[in-house]
C-alpha cells in the first residue's frame, strides 16, 4: 500500500493490482493499435487482446469465443440483464417475469427495477434465508406457477455484503428443466472461490478486474455462443457485435494477467484467507462479546467477515477505525455514505438497527497477520468509542 499504516481491509471493494497484471498492462501502454484496423500495429492490438481471452477463457472453464470484454461488472450485469430480457421477450412475448433475490448487488437491483419501470418487466425479488442464501423453495415455486412467462434468472454467486455463496448449481437445475437461461454475477467468487463456467451450467457470468487484482475499469461477460443477447451499445460490432466499442488492449492485457493468477493461485489464496478471517472473527469476538457474525458460517467467502455490533452506528464506527489507520466498509462502496440500512440485511430479516450497526471487513493478497492484530487492539476501545456517541 502506499501508506505503511495504513491496514487495508477493504478488498471486496477493490483489491490492489497483482505486480503481473501491473507488468501486463504496462507493457501495452505506450503501444500504438487498434484491434479493429487491418494493419500491422492493428493486427498486433489484436493478437494481445484475442490471447488475453484464451487466457480468460481457459481460466474460467469456457470458450474463447464466450468471452465479451466490458468496462467491468456493472456493465457486464447490465448487458446480461437487459440483454437477455429483451432477446428473451422478442421471441415471446410473454416472457416477461425476471427471477432474482433481494440481496443482489445494485448493478443487477437497479437495471431490474429501470426494466420494470420502462419496459414492463416483472421483478420478482426472491427470499432469502436468516443466513443470505436464496430459499430454493422459493425459485422453484415461483417458476413452476408459470415456466412459460420467465424471461430469465438472475442469482449472485456470492454475496458482496456477507459472503454467502448461492446455490447455483440448484438455480441451474431448476431452470434447466423449463429452458430459462440463467445469469450469475460472480464477481466476489473468481478468484476466491472454484469458477468453472461450463461445469456450473450458467448461460451468463460476469466478473470485473479490479476484484482480483487486475485494474479499474475492465471486466467481462461470459456468455454462451448460443445465447442472444440485445447488445446495448451500437457502433463498430466489436465483441461479437453485442459490445461495440474500441478494446482497451492494457487494461484487458492486465485484466487477463489477473484473472490467471488468481485462479491459478485460488486454493491456496483461500486457504491463507479463511485462516485469517477466523483469527478475526475470534479477536473480535473476544473484544467485544455480542459482536454477531452476518452471512452462512460455513459457505461462504473465504476472505469476509461482516459484523453487526449493536448499539453502534456501523457509520460512526467506520470513522473511528479509520482515524486509527484501519480502512474497512459498511457495505457496499458503490452504496458508500448513503445513510441508509443495507437492503441485503434487511432481506435476510434484520432490522433497521441491526442492517445499520455493521461493518465488513474484507481481506485479500495483500492481508497480513499483523492487519488482524491491528484491528484486535482498536475494536474494543472504537466500539465502546461509537457506543457512547450513539446513546
Amino acid at each position: 500500500m502506499n501508506d505503511a499504516r495504513t491496514v487495508y481491509l477493504d478488498h471486496a471493494a477493490t483489491t490492489p493490482m497483482t505486480d503481473v497484471a501491473v507488468e501486463a498492462m504496462t507493457a501495452h501502454l505506450r503501444e500504438v493499435g487498434n484491434a479493429s484496423s487491418l494493419h500491422a500495429s492493428g493486427r498486433r492490438a489484436r493478437r494481445v487482446i484475442e490471447e488475453s481471452r484464451e487466457t480468460v477463457a481457459q481460466a474460467l472453464g469456457c470458450r474463447p469465443g464466450e468471452v465479451v470484454f466490458t468496462s467491468g461488472g456493472t456493465e457486464a450485469d447490465n448487458l446480461a440483464v437487459k440483454g437477455l430480457f429483451w432477446s428473451r421477450r422478442d421471441g415471446d412475448p410473454r416472457r416477461t417475469r425476471v427471477l432474482s433475490t433481494a440481496v443482489e448487488h445494485h448493478a443487477v437491483l437497479d437495471p431490474l427495477e429501470w426494466l420494470a419501470e420502462h419496459e414492463g418487466a416483472e421483478v420478482e425479488m426472491l427470499p432469502v434465508d436468516h443466513d443470505g442464501r436464496l430459499r430454493v423453495d422459493a425459485l422453484r415455486a415461483a417458476v413452476e406457477r408459470d415456466p412459460a412467462s420467465v424471461a430469465l434468472i438472475t442469482v449472485m454467486w456470492a454475496n458482496n455484503e456477507v459472503g454467502t455463496l448461492q446455490p447455483i448449481d440448484e438455480v441451474v437445475a431448476i431452470a434447466a428443466e423449463h429452458g430459462i437461461p440463467v445469469h450469475t454475477d460472480a464477481v466476489q467468487a473468481v478468484g476466491a472461490t472454484p469458477v468453472d463456467f461450463a461445469a456450473s451450467g450458467v448461460d451468463a457470468l460476469s466478473l470485473s478486474g479490479h476484484k482480483v487484482g487486475g485494474p479499474q475499469g475492465v471486466g467481462a461477460l461470459v456468455v454462451r455462443r448460443e445465447v442472444e443477447l440485445t447488445p446495448q451499445l451500437h457502433g463498430g460490432g466489436q465483441e461479437r457485435d453485442v459490445r461495440s466499442g474500441t478494446l482497451d488492449v492494457p487494461a484487458i492485457a492486465g485484466f487477463a494477467a489477473a484473472v490467471e493468477l488468481a485462479v491459478k493461485q485460488q486454493a491456496d489464496h483461500a486457504a491463507r484467507l479463511a485462516g485469517l478471517r477466523d483469527e478475526l472473527v475470534a479477536a473480535v469476538r473476544r473484544a467485544v462479546p455480542d459482536a454477531v457474525l452476518n452471512g452462512d458460517p460455513v459457505d461462504r467467502l473465504p476472505g469476509n467477515v461482516h459484523l453487526s455490533f449493536p448499539g453502534c452506528e456501523g457509520d460512526s464506527l467506520l470513522m473511528l477505525l479509520d482515524a486509527r489507520g484501519i480502512e474497512c466498509s459498511t457495505g457496499s462502496a458503490c452504496s458508500a455514505g448513503v445513510p441508509q440500512p443495507s437492503h441485503v440485511l434487511l432481506g435476510m430479516g434484520r432490522s433497521s438497527d441491526e442492517a445499520r450497526s455493521s461493518l465488513r471487513f474484507s481481506l485479500g493478497h495483500t492481508s497480513t497477520a499483523a492487519d488482524v492484530a491491528a484491528v484486535a487492539e482498536a475494536i474494543g476501545p472504537c466500539v465502546e468509542r461509537a457506543r457512547a456517541a450513539h446513546v
